[in-house]
């Protein structure tokens, strides 16, 4: 009976370990970083915050001990968003197997060091056998059963094929992908682009926008992840245009509902203030910071993170890309 440890009872993790708990043979442990969202996953058996109205099973051992969450486990499941990864995957360094797979679910880049997750997890806990898992995936449809399609990415096949056998079901159905960079970097990026498209509902400004938007925030993100050494067909994929898709268009994203908030006035540190992390916000400046360092041109990235960090106006920002030297598309890619 494989046992898996869920690091992380957000949203997402909790989702996840609902998802994993369904397989028959599966024994599924899902740890909280802070003691009093233990006892309130235990008292309640819901994540009320995150995933109201959708049950724990009584199978899901919950904890807040690391201790407990890792013992005897086969693989380890991280889902803690990237700002707090660093300094809560610390309590895990002294009990770290460099054996164990370990599955990242986390989607960001870290601000400071320019890292990914997986970058830091292998930091940390010295275990290199680290698969990500990405792909349109919001966890209010994976937690109540909904299909849903993800990418399990590791440069070692034999890996990523467990993966996809033991996360795969009828309703979750799991592809592979050797390109572990590409697929990271494409559900960080998307987020920003995520919030430029809430902007633009914010703004009203219609389906030929956003979808001129997408396009060409897809474009960005393509080359801006070629820049650091990932796949460019990985952002014709799950983890690119599909996550893309989910995030720009879903009553669920949360990055779309900030840019929303955003564009009709909300201050950004009182959106920020709600339960659930918005890792676009974090990701823009990352991204803008690197690509002034390297000269990669993204633009709509760029002008997400002058309206959450510069104080420029959401119209004075379309302005400004609106007003743009106009180009031939046979330098789409480009």
């Amino acid at each position: 009976m494989p046992r898996f440890a869920v690091l992380g009872s957000g949203g997402w993790g909790t989702a996840m370990a609902i998802a994993l708990s369904e397989h028959a043979e599966h024994e599924v442990r899902l740890w909280s970083a802070r003691e009093a969202s233990w006892k309130a996953l235990a008292a309640n058996r819901e994540n009320l915050l995150q995933l109201p109205g959708v049950r724990i099973p009584e199978r899901i051992l919950l904890t807040a001990d690391p201790q407990e969450a890792i013992t005897g486990a086969d693989c380890w499941i991280v889902a803690i968003p990237t700002t707090f990864l660093r300094r809560t995957i610390e309590r895990f360094r002294s009990l770290a197997r460099p054996d164990i797979p370990v599955i990242s679910l986390t989607k960001g880049i870290e601000t400071t060091h320019f890292a990914r997750p997986s970058e830091i997890l292998l930091e940390i806990l010295r275990m290199p056998n680290i698969v990500v898992v990405s792909g349109p995936s919001h966890a209010e449809e994976v937690a109540r059963g909904l299909p849903t399609s993800l990418v399990a990415a590791s440069s070692q096949a034999a890996l990523s094929g467990w993966v996809q056998q033991q996360l795969g079901s009828d309703r979750l159905r799991v592809y592979t992908n050797s390109d572990c960079i590409g697929v990271e970097l494409a559900g960080a990026l998307k987020n920003v682009i995520g919030i430029a498209a809430g902007i633009c509902d914010g703004l009203n400004f219609g389906d030929n926008a956003k979808a001129a938007l997408l396009t060409r925030g897809l474009v960005e993100m393509r080359r801006f992840g070629v820049a650091h050494g990932a796949d460019p067909g990985t952002f014709s994929g799950l983890a690119g245009v599909g996550d893309l898709i989910t995030t720009c268009f879903s009553v669920h994203g949360r990055n779309r509902r900030l840019g929303e908030r955003i564009a009709r006035g909300d201050p950004l540190d009182v959106i920020m203030a709600g339960p659930q992390v918005a890792e676009g916000v974090y990701t823009a400046q990352s991204v803008y910071e690197r690509a002034q360092r390297t000269g990669v041109d993204v633009p709509i990235m760029s002008a997400v993170y002058r309206v959450l960090y510069a104080g420029q106006s959401p119209a004075e920002a379309v302005h400004e890309l609106l007003s743009r030297r106009q180009r031939g598309e046979d330098s789409f890619l480009g």
